[in-house]
């Protein structure tokens, strides 16, 4: 099929990469010049695993290109994938469509035959509704635009993994043209034999909430035990082991720790507790916020750690963070929790170096105040303490041995619970995890 991409970020590249190599013709449009220059050169502006070699592979073929013309991918396209951004509204809590509607105002006025228009962006319930009345009305073929709600489930540092081998697919639509159309695109992704569940388009809106703030729950609810086994001497790791067993719970999304980031599951989560108070659902609100405040109190744990661990001596100390992006696996600093903690960590008093694999350039944009190296063995030298806030692979396989001389003090503190300590403490590291006992 000739499908466009309108909004190349996070979630749009990715997409528009995974459709050329489902075999469509494809099109992406954003309104940055520069970034388009980019991607044509087969350039990828982000850092998503998998996805430099994939978005080279498809401009070079020539079956991926990128514009800012919104004209030009709507006389190519007969469906157009939405995939611009809805942060949180200057309310704190709900999502801001803006985006969304001003990509439609750009491109109806352009659609004169029939076509499909899939929503990606994540939306508030009653957006596809009105989504579809504002399209039909501006644009020359009517009714016979589709508009279907299509939510993505992309984890970050997965997106093309989970564009191109989805857990499932939803699809909110209205009409048989609508499933239709959805089932030709992802043709090659359901006749692998990945479910597809066609709903209306309040389920399908409603099910990308329900799903991130689900695993929102599980990270807050670990954390909430990895505090008691602080209090209590006991170790976190054991009960997720025991708790995941479980058929009915499992061990997935149980990773105590600094909280989650991003720019999905915290917005997802207020904009879903949101909903939850709008639609009168007050208890089920009161549950969903009780998650958001023990994930907000995830930086005061760590350094209730980190302070028990130099001895009540942050105010002067010289201290590493490794990682700076919300998770391993993307250059994505958006309401990152390690970059939350480097704060705090600077605030305190601590003379404060970040390192990360592949997020420092993106996280000085954002804290310019702290100081930032790339080398993983000169960002411990002389050290009084290294905090590991990312779980990137690269801190898992660093040779403890090798790196035990050169802080000032091999003192780790874990605040992901990612690392064995049986090696490190060999090593002759003093190694502190949230909700473990010291090593």
């Amino acid at each position: 099929m000739r499908v466009s991409v309108i909004g190349c970020g996070h979630l749009g590249i990715p997409h528009a990469a995974a459709m050329a190599e489902l075999g469509h013709e494809v099109v992406g449009v954003d309104v940055d010049q520069a970034k388009v220059d980019r991607l044509n050169t087969g350039e990828c502006p982000i850092f998503e695993t998998g996805l430099p070699e994939l978005l080279a592979r498809h401009t070079a073929s020539g079956r991926l290109r990128f514009t800012t013309d919104i004209r030009e991918a709507a006389a190519f396209a007969e469906l157009h994938f939405i995939g611009v951004g809805t942060p949180i509204d200057a309310d704190g809590r709900s999502y801001d469509t803006g985006q969304v509607y001003g990509a439609i105002r750009q491109l109806a006025p352009h659609l004169d035959r029939p076509c499909t228009i899939v929503g990606k962006s994540t939306v508030t319930v009653g957006t596809t509704a009105q989504v579809t009345a504002l399209t039909q009305r501006l644009a020359p073929a009517g009714e016979a635009v589709e508009v279907v709600w299509n939510p993505e489930f992309l984890r970050e540092g997965h997106a093309v993994e989970d564009t191109l081998r989805p857990d499932r697919l939803i699809a909110g639509v209205t009409t048989a043209e609508g499933e239709k159309a959805i089932r030709a695109v992802y043709a090659g992704i359901i006749d692998t034999g990945v479910p597809i569940f066609v709903t209306d388009p309040q389920t399908a809106e409603l099910a990308k909430g329900a799903a991130n703030t689900f695993l929102g729950l599980k990270i807050s609810y670990i954390n909430a035990v990895a505090d008691m086994c602080e209090a209590a001497g006991g170790d976190v790791s054991q009960i997720v082991d025991i708790l995941g067993i479980d058929p009915r719970i499992g061990a997935g999304g149980m990773r105590p720790g600094i909280g989650y980031g991003g720019g999905c599951l915290p917005k997802d989560i207020r904009a879903f507790t949101a909903s939850a108070r709008q639609l009168g659902a007050d208890s089920a609100a009161a549950l969903l916020r009780a998650a958001e405040v023990i994930n907000e109190d995830r930086t005061d744990a760590a350094m209730g750690l980190i302070t028990r661990a130099l001895g009540d001596t942050i105010n002067g100390a010289r201290v590493t963070v490794w990682g700076a992006a919300f998770k391993p696996g993307t250059n994505d600093v958006r309401e990152s929790p390690a970059l939350a903690l480097a704060h705090a960590l600077q605030h305190a008093g601590a003379a404060v170096t970040v390192h990360d694999p592949q997020a420092v350039a993106t996280a000085m944009v954002r804290n310019p105040e702290l100081d930032y190296t790339d080398d993983l063995p000169t960002s411990v030298d002389g050290a009084d303490l290294v905090v590991l806030a990312t779980e990137w692979p690269e801190y898992h396989q660093a040779d403890a041995q090798a790196l035990a001389h050169r802080p000032a003090s091999p003192l780790l503190v874990d605040c992901r619970t990612a690392l064995d300590p049986e090696p490190w403490s060999t090593a002759g590291w003093t190694v502190h995890q949230l909700g473990r006992p010291g090593k």
